[in-house]
């Protein structure tokens, strides 16, 4: 694996359910991406409300059980800050979906961009998040 340029910060990168199913698909174009940010010594950032809606047995989804035990990966809580947060943003925004909300603002905390399918409802919650449709 690479390493990032001197000078240069790794990229990381939070994922949606989407991305995550993706992956499980074995979809080409998503696992070059995913192999672009490791070569630059990046990380990956995966809200558990995002991977619980995307697992259904990981006997059969050994792609995607690859990638979360990865050490470039961190599946993050949706523990009771988190939750809250996810509420107020919601309220603010007048939307709905606790798990986009979760992936907006782990982004936002990580300075992360996002791999999603869902740009349209991730930018209503948060238009200057960087988002990179998969």
């Amino acid at each position: 694996m690479g390493k990032a340029r001197a000078g240069t910060k790794p990229p990381q990168m939070t994922l949606d359910a989407g991305a995550l199913i993706a992956i499980d698909r074995g979809d080409r174009r998503m696992l070059a991406l995913l192999d672009q940010v490791v070569a630059q010594g990046g990380r990956f950032h995966v809200p558990a409300g995002a991977l619980g809606q995307a697992w259904r047995d990981g006997r059969r989804q050994a792609i995607l059980a690859r990638f979360v035990r990865g050490t470039e990966v961190e599946v993050v809580a949706l523990d009771d800050n988190l939750s809250r947060a996810c509420g107020e943003l919601l309220a603010s925004t007048d939307t709905n979906d606790v798990i986009d909300a979760s992936v907006v603002l782990v982004a936002r905390r990580t300075r992360d961009s996002i791999f999603t399918t869902d740009i349209e409802d991730l930018a209503r919650l948060d238009p200057k998040a960087t988002l990179i449709k998969v």
